[in-house]
């Protein structure tokens, strides 16, 4: 094919896919040759090939053969510096005299959704991507924010408020192919949700370690984005996001009611989601829940996976000081536990993870440093602020004021026999919340919701706790009724 024939074809390709989609896709990619059937053309980066492959191959490969080329497929490979610019040959109705310099830049109208701004003209090869946007090369860097080496699957405690969420992301770290788009993990504060998204980019890295996995917070996302649009460099901006494997963003309702980077973050989600890349994406609360997030990007999140990641429990709490208390133990072989302090620890500080591992980390150090054994005694001694902080200090009046409140009821039917489930479920609520935040017995509480039998309360204690497992708008409530009492 000569250079007057592919010289016609763009001119034809102008026409049907306009100027703006032409000057920003048609026109950085220069023919090169045809082999074996197949016509190979040049692009200034992996992106705008991948892009026009995917959106205008069929179309290209249509007028190739109207002009008598015997082409079947076409492919688009990165050019070495300089190719593009002097094998391209753009009609003279869009670029008269541009071989010198750049044409400026069009109105970032293109119909494309994900193509919001202009590409460089041919005789400019685009820059090469940041280096945020590269294949991780040594140490424990990976694109992006990062990466914990100390969040890894096998340092992760699965119990059962946990256990769908560290099922679904070992899912998704076992293959390229795309296994939920999006998964959405959310929960509270300390809950797990970055050490689960560390871990999957942690495994992926291993199993693949050519993929370009991007991993960054939403925070991260907004000032680039920003940044981007005051350099006037949006293109290689949307170089980096669109051209990775996996792309990880951590804590999306930070860009909530950000008009302009939630517009970015739609069309970047749109595109990874036509080109079949995976993505994960972590928040405080489901994307229901984000009364500011733009309803386009809520309900493209909740099309994947989204898991509620649930309050901790005790079994869990115990589970994760016992893997911690191991580690630490290495770093301090001479520091003692008595019997009981880690199930003193897990029962008293409930608040979240972060400050549950803080604490025996503080155990050890202070224990190393005065050579004593940690008892429960010392464990009072050494942690006073932190369990001055989460002190159960709730009274059952508190709880059951609270918890009227919350479910908009009267005092006098939550305790009452009224068996309807209105009032039924918060009554066991309630139940619930005075065994887990109060050392009141089980008589003591059936006393004070109307001289119930213990076996009664009981009852509601077991039945809320296996609500929370399978009802995460019931967990929801717990946990938003304890902060309430504890706050």
């Amino acid at each position: 094919m000569t250079d007057e024939t592919w010289g016609q074809v763009r001119n034809e390709l102008l026409q049907v896919v306009g100027r703006n989609n032409f000057k920003a896709w048609i026109e950085p990619i220069a023919f090169d040759r045809i082999d074996e059937r197949t016509a190979h053309f040049h692009v200034p980066t992996g992106f705008i090939g991948s892009w026009v492959s995917n959106n205008f191959g069929d179309l290209i490969l249509r007028h190739l053969t109207s002009h008598g080329i015997g082409a079947d497929r076409v492919e688009f490979t990165v050019a070495p510096r300089g190719a593009v610019a002097a094998n391209s040959a753009a009609p003279a109705t869009v670029a008269p005299s541009h071989a010198a310099t750049p044409a400026p830049a069009p109105a970032p109208r293109p119909v494309p959704e994900m193509a919001t701004a202009a590409a460089p003209a041919p005789a400019q090869v685009a820059p090469a991507p940041s280096p945020a946007a590269q294949p991780r090369t040594s140490g424990n860097e990976l694109p992006g924010a990062k990466l914990n080496p100390a969040l890894t699957f096998e340092n992760f405690v699965v119990g059962k408020p946990n256990e769908l969420a560290h099922a679904a992301a070992r899912r998704v770290a076992e293959t390229l192919d795309v296994t939920f788009n999006p998964l959405f993990l959310y929960g509270g504060v300390g809950l797990g949700k970055t050490h689960l998204m560390h871990a999957i980019a942690w495994d992926l890295q291993d199993r693949f370690p050519d993929a370009k996995i991007l991993y960054l917070s939403a925070e991260q996302f907004m000032h680039r984005f920003v940044r981007a649009l005051r350099e006037q460099d949006t293109f290689n901006f949307k170089e980096t996001f669109r051209s990775v494997d996996i792309l990880m963003v951590d804590d999306v309702q930070f860009i909530a009611g950000k008009t302009s980077t939630q517009q970015e973050f739609f069309h970047t989600f749109n595109a990874l989601v036509e080109m079949g890349k995976q993505i994960v994406i972590s928040g405080d609360r489901a994307p229901v829940d984000m009364e500011e997030l733009d309803n386009r990007i809520a309900s493209r999140l909740q099309c994947g996976l989204v898991v509620d990641i649930h309050p901790t429990d005790y079994e869990l709490r115990l589970g994760v000081l016992q893997h911690k208390c191991e580690t630490l133990s290495a770093r301090y072989p001479h520091v003692k536990f008595a019997d009981g302090v880690l199930q003193y620890l897990a029962q008293k500080i409930s608040s979240n993870i972060r400050v549950l591992e803080g604490a025996l980390t503080r155990l050890f150090a202070f224990a190393d440093l005065v050579r004593r054994e940690v008892t429960v005694d010392v464990a009072k001694e050494c942690l006073t602020d932190v369990l001055r902080a989460t002190d159960k200090k709730v009274t059952m009046d508190e709880i059951i004021k609270k918890t009227c409140e919350y479910y908009k009821l009267r005092q006098v039917d939550l305790i009452s026999q009224n068996r309807q489930r209105a009032i039924a479920r918060p009554r066991q609520m309630a139940m619930y919340l005075c065994k887990r935040l109060t050392q009141r017995s089980l008589p003591e509480i059936g006393k004070k919701f109307g001289g119930r039998d213990h076996t009664t309360i009981l009852y509601g204690v077991r039945k809320i706790e296996e609500l929370m497992q399978a009802d995460s708008q019931i967990a929801e409530d717990a946990e938003l009724l304890r902060r309430l009492l504890e706050a």
